[in-house]
């Protein structure tokens, strides 16, 4: 049987893998996608531009996009 003082160190050393982990991935993703998300050159999709009632509440900028091509909504 496992004594108490290795098992918590065990754990211990799991939890720093699992956060080191974590710190790191963002790093890694960014590091090989190369290319962008969203394409700046071409006008946001519409499940980009919809607001709930409390998102962008300070926002300026709420408008239509004046380089969109008028996407039709689906019913």
């Amino acid at each position: 049987m496992m004594s108490a003082r290795l098992r918590n160190s065990v754990v211990a050393g799991g939890l720093v893998l699992f956060a080191a982990a974590g710190v790191a991935f963002p790093f890694y993703f960014v590091s090989k996608n190369r290319k962008p998300v969203l394409d700046p050159s071409k006008p946001l999709p519409p499940q980009a531009v919809m607001r709930g009632p409390y998102i962008n509440t300070g926002s300026r900028d709420v408008g239509p996009d004046p380089n969109s091509q008028g996407y039709t909504k689906k019913s």
